[in-house]
């Protein structure tokens, strides 16, 4: 599964002004990623706003990109919840066929234990599929620690990468330093991406990168090179701005950058609302310095 290297990005899903799924520019947003070095793409994950479309839209957005990429990239489907017998059931009826992987948040609201996460992550490895952990504590409420990744990494061999977005790095570096022959880990915070891939990480799952494909793919080689200094340039570049898309939450700050790109419109779904206009400058002003 090493197939899962580099750059890959968690996709917007587009929206037209009445809010419907715009599909022209989801079809723009694909080429424009994988023309210009994105690894893998990523469908359905929280920054595709994928709690906000029915399960009609979904389909539609998975067949979607399936046509437009096809086969030039590997596709990762996000299929995650906080019920692990339904979430366990989505996976088992899914086509997966176009796709590499699922990448499965950890339960969310429920609050688990440790043992609970663990018990969760092995009845979906008990599907035989391939899944990604996603460690989002900053979402979840509730931290995998790497104790708990190890030991899953340990036993289940299909439990074979983890998006990891703990908001402590010596928690990503335990997990690198510790992890078993043919585990790995992606970041899943676009800032962490540099040191943890110079760790031996296996690059990111992005956000960003989505946006600036072409510089983040490159920033990412440099590292696998161990070409630090020209990593690091490019990384200094992006920090700002990476830190602007966040500054009021996923995904309206990158669909900031994308709109003035002319690549989407700059809508969102309640309960998110667009950047505000003070946001939208920072964005416009950073994008001039980049």
């Amino acid at each position: 599964m090493s197939i899962l290297k580099g750059v890959g990005v968690a996709l917007v899903t587009p929206f037209n002004e009445d809010l419907s799924v715009d599909f022209d520019s989801l079809t723009k947003l694909i080429d424009y990623n994988i023309e210009n070095g994105t690894s893998y793409l990523v469908v359905l994950g929280t920054t595709a706003e994928a709690a906000t479309l029915s399960d009609d839209e979904k389909k539609q957005v998975i067949d979607h990109i399936i046509k437009v990429n096809n086969k030039r990239v590997p596709l990762v489907l996000g299929i995650g919840g906080n019920n692990t017998l339904e979430v366990k059931k989505q996976i088992e009826e899914a086509d997966l066929s176009a796709f590499e992987a699922v990448l499965s948040v950890s339960p969310y609201y429920n609050k688990p234990n440790q043992e609970g996460l663990y018990q969760h992550y092995k009845m979906l490895a008990s599907t035989g599929k391939n899944i990604i952990i996603y460690n989002v504590p900053s979402r979840t409420g509730q931290n995998v620690e790497a104790e708990t990744t190890l030991r899953l990494a340990k036993e289940f061999p299909n439990l074979f990468l983890i998006k990891e977005a703990a908001p402590n790095i010596l928690q990503y570096f335990d997990i690198l330093r510790k992890k078993p022959e043919g585990f790995n880990l992606v970041s899943g915070d676009d800032e962490y991406t540099l040191p943890v891939t110079l760790a031996g990480g296996a690059g990111v799952i992005s956000v960003i990168g989505q946006a600036y494909p072409k510089e983040f793919s490159t920033m990412v080689q440099l590292a696998f090179d161990k070409k630090v200094d020209e990593a690091y340039e490019i990384h200094n570049k992006l920090v700002e701005i990476t830190r602007l898309i966040f500054a009021e939450g996923n995904p309206c700050g990158v669909k900031v950058i994308l709109a003035e790109m002319g690549i989407i419109k700059n809508y969102l779904r309640l309960p998110l609302v667009p950047a505000s206009e003070g946001l939208y400058a920072k964005i416009k002003v950073e994008m001039a310095n980049i």
